[in-house]
Parts: C-alpha cells; structure tokens; sequence
C-alpha cells in the first residue's frame, strides 16, 4: 500500500471523517487484519479565518513539503476550501495533490451530469477552484445560490458547521436552497463543504448529492491500493 498524507485542521470534525473513511474503505478491500499507513497534519484553522491568501498558500506549500519529505506519495488536502492552494502548491512539489473536484467530476460524469449545484462557504463556491475545474475537465456546468442564499450559506458553514454545530434550522436552510437550485436546472448538488454530508443525507433530496467528502475519500483509496 501507497502512503498518504492527509492535510487536515480545517475542520478537525471533517479530518476525523476523512481518517475514519478511508482507514474503512481500505478494510474493506484487505480486510480488516491491517491498515494504511497515513501522515496527518492538521492546521490550525484560524489560518483560513485570517484570509489571508499569501500567508494560507505558504503555510501549505510548508506542509506539503514536510509531508513529501517524509515519505508521502500523495497528498490529501481534507477539506474543499484549502483546494484553493492547488495551483500554487503543486508545481513545488514533486508528489500528486488528489484534487477533490476530479473525485467529484469522476462521479459527476458517471452519473451523465451537465449541471450541477454547488454548496460551501463563499470562497469554496465564488473563486472558481471547484466550478472552474469541472468546467475544464468534465464540461460540467457549476450554479451557486444567489445573493442572500450565497450569504447565509456562508454563515452557516463557517459559523456553525465547522465548529461542530448541527442545527435543523440550518438543514432546513440547506434543504430550500438545494430545491431553488434544482429549479434552476441543477442535475445533482454538490455538497462543498466536507461538513455538509455530516448535516445532510442522501434521502433529504429528490436529486443526487455528490458528497465531496466521500468521494475524495474514495480516490484516496484507490491510490492507496495501487491506483494512479
């Protein structure tokens, strides 16, 4: 088996369910006899609160290094967010960074999906990391909420769900902006935010939800096992 490592932190909820996910799927595969072996850092997630671009960029071109340096031949940042340093971080390094918009993208199209909703916080669903990847790689079109559905959105992630918080005022929230989405023309939603799968199941909704989370989860494995 391939080691990983898992950049996490952001939140520790979400890191946990990573760790958790992939240590399963690789039981299930050889059994439950042995594991995989796996590097973690986790990042204080302040850093992320601070917005500051140059400084998150740097902190994670640092840890990758250390990770890289210490035997990973992968990496997996655990979380949708921090995949906004992918296009700085990976031309410095010389191991794979498993994008969790091609573990989406993968399913995407599996499922014949042209159009698909996006939920997160506002820098996951407005600066194109996510949106832009799929558009390039799978010709998927990406839709967002609009205005105060893009705002409380945002909230909620950053507010509550990544501090652990689960409320059914804001599962009913996320449960009318994925209908309005669907309205719109969505064919399935992605949930963008690695703790959204946590607040939202797949029989809340009458359209597929691609769970971010999961699915990158799932990519991690496959590599692990001998995959490319």
């Amino acid at each position: 088996m391939k080691t990983i490592g898992l950049i996490g932190g952001t939140s520790w909820h979400s890191t946990i369910v990573y760790y958790r996910l992939i240590n399963e799927m690789v039981g299930e595969a050889i059994g439950t006899q042995g594991n995989p072996e796996l590097l973690i850092y986790s990042i204080n997630i302040e850093l992320m609160r601070e917005q500051n671009v140059a400084k998150i960029n740097a902190k994670y071109l640092e840890v990758a290094q250390k990770l890289e340096k210490a035997g990973a031949k992968a990496l997996v940042i655990c979380a949708n967010t921090p995949h906004m340093t992918y296009s700085y971080v990976q031309p410095k390094i010389g191991i794979p960074i498993l994008h969790i918009a091609e573990a989406t993208g993968r399913e995407a199209e599996l499922l014949g999906v042209k159009k698909v909703g996006l939920l997160g916080n506002k820098p996951t669903m407005t600066l194109g990391f996510i949106p832009e990847y799929l558009q390039e790689h799978y010709n998927i079109e990406t839709i967002i909420p609009e205005d105060e559905g893009l705002t409380q959105s945002h909230h909620y992630v950053s507010k509550e769900l990544t501090q652990g918080k689960f409320t059914d005022e804001a599962r009913k929230f996320f449960l009318h902006q994925i209908s309005l989405l669907t309205s719109r023309g969505a064919e399935a939603i992605v949930l963008g935010c690695t703790e959204l799968p946590m607040l939202l199941s797949s029989d809340n909704a009458d359209i597929p939800m691609l769970a971010t989370t999961d699915l990158h989860a799932r990519m991690a494995t496959d590599f692990i096992l001998g995959g490319s």
